[in-house]
């Protein structure tokens, strides 16, 4: 009895001790990321002087003077440029998320001729890297005349791959195909299933890779920078690029800073609009189970 009660308190405090690794660990890196981000705050409320005698983990009060200046920035139009990509960001990742679980929604929930073939094709496309077809989809676009437009940012999105098969995993665990017959069997068409019945269930699915697409469409600076010429038209990568080559001896780090914390504010308002959504179909989920 007295050795099972021992070894009872051992393995007790072995998971404690377990946990406590655990816990360590990810606080460690929880402090890693926010450390950075707040040195970035810090050397956004320095002077280019300041910024230029080395580190500090204090801020100055050189905040507003530099969001001023970033903002009102003769030369390079930083709101247009926000909005610019903020309207590319969030149609890219809307057709992205929801076309991507269209195609994915045809694969788990119908059975045809060329199915294997079919998901086979969309795995294979997804190891070709964009690098690759540029220089034929930058002609294409010239031979249609559509530098210069938000059009070829956007609507490729629809061709997704790895949302796809993020989305055609994430389906086969949590949709099982009776819910679905039985739609049919009510009389709901196949939209409105999809629409009303498979969306809601999906919907953690959704919101991760509602974050990827926007951030992965927000940072986008190849593509941009080969399509679009006109100042009024550009994204705030390229804008940030054209910041950090300006003249040496009208180079501003705090406003470069400043405006580097601009571009990352909207990627942090929309996690954290949409880890909500993560949270609860996570919790949902644990409760099911």
């Amino acid at each position: 009895m007295n050795k099972r009660i021992s070894d009872n308190t051992l393995g007790k405090i072995k998971l404690i001790v377990l946990r406590v690794i655990v816990y360590a660990i990810l606080v460690f890196l929880t402090f890693l990321c926010l450390f950075f981000f707040y040195l970035m705050i810090v050397n956004a409320s320095r002077s280019n002087a300041e910024l230029a005698t080395g580190f500090s983990i204090l801020p100055k009060g050189n905040f507003f003077v530099n969001l001023k200046n970033a903002w009102n920035d003769d030369s390079i139009n930083i709101p247009r440029g926000m909005l610019n990509s903020l309207i590319i960001a969030v149609s890219s990742a809307i057709i992205t998320t929801y076309f991507s679980a269209l195609t994915a929604y045809g694969i788990h929930a119908y059975n045809f001729r060329g199915k294997k073939f079919v998901f086979t094709f969309i795995m294979a496309i997804m190891m070709i890297p964009s690098q690759v077809s540029a220089l034929g989809f930058l002609q294409m676009m010239n031979k249609m005349h559509l530098t210069n437009s938000y059009i070829p940012l956007i609507v490729p999105g629809i061709a997704a791959p790895v949302v796809f098969f993020y989305m055609k995993q994430y389906m086969e665990s949590v949709l099982p195909l009776d819910v679905i017959d039985a739609a049919r069997v009510d009389g709901s068409n196949e939209f409105r299933t999809f629409n009303t019945i498979v969306l809601p269930m999906i919907k953690p699915a959704l919101a991760v890779q509602m974050i990827f697409s926007f951030v992965s469409s927000w940072n986008n600076y190849f593509v941009p920078a080969l399509l679009l010429d006109k100042a009024e038209m550009k994204t705030v990568p390229i804008m940030i690029a054209q910041l950090r080559s300006a003249d040496y001896s009208k180079f501003d780090m705090g406003k470069v800073y400043m405006f580097i914390l601009l571009a990352i504010l909207p990627v942090m308002i929309v996690y954290v609009i949409l880890s909500k959504s993560i949270i609860k179909g996570v919790t949902a989920g644990s409760v099911k189970g």
